[in-house]
């Protein structure tokens, strides 16, 4: 099961990337993700572990962003592949069969192509521009959710992803959209884990279920 609302770690420093998870799973985050660029492998194995303790220790679920041979070394829950890292399928080959798999897309083609791949689910953004993010693809808002997701009909979760805030949740839900990743809001404010979990009515009884093909 996949709960609706993930963190995705925010820092000017790897320390403050693990700060930063503390935080969010002391504010009852229920699933983070450990989004290190421009680090090596090695130091990024050492940060890793640490976050694996880290949310272990709080019964927080871990998902490694791009690395999935780390997220297998460290036994984190999932890794998640932006547009691109490896193919899904090939890193489903590598991985342990419960861990999952993410995968961010921008259009109906992403989707549909990530869904070829059995993802577990599917990061759809960006919603409007971050400073989390260089080069982003175009901007998706609320039309181009809702266009993407009248014709994709699947069971895979798919979460907003990119400037999200807690006042534009109802309308993503609206927009058929299950789930959100978030980064710029919850950094700036631990305590909104609390609000948007009341607004997606998340908790450990309401999550996306997963299946393997």
């Amino acid at each position: 099961m996949i709960p609706k609302l993930h963190y995705i770690s925010q820092g000017n420093t790897s320390k403050e990337h693990l700060e930063n998870i503390q935080k969010a799973c002391t504010s009852g985050a229920e699933l983070v993700h450990l989004r290190l660029k421009n680090i090596s492998e090695k130091k990024l194995l050492k940060f890793a572990n640490e976050a694996r303790e880290l949310t272990a220790h709080f019964q927080t679920r871990l998902v490694i962003n791009d690395h999935y041979k780390i997220a297998k070394e460290v036994k984190a829950d999932g890794v998640h592949l932006g547009k691109t890292d490896v193919c899904p399928s090939i890193a489903r080959k590598y991985l342990y069969s419960w861990q999952i798999i993410g995968g961010t897309a921008n259009t109906i083609q992403d989707c549909e192509g990530l869904l070829d791949n059995q993802v577990n689910y599917i990061s759809l953004g960006p919603f409007r521009a971050s400073k989390t993010k260089e080069n982003t693809s175009p901007i998706l808002g609320i039309n181009g959710y809702t266009a993407i997701t009248d014709i994709l009909k699947t069971g895979t979760p798919i979460f907003g992803a990119g400037g999200i805030t807690t006042a534009d949740v109802a309308a993503i839900l609206e927009a058929g959209i299950s789930g959100l990743a978030v980064s710029e809001a919850i950094t700036r404010d631990f305590d909104s884990i609390r609000v948007f979990n009341q607004l997606l009515k998340a908790s450990s009884t309401a999550e996306q279920r997963y299946t393997f093909e």
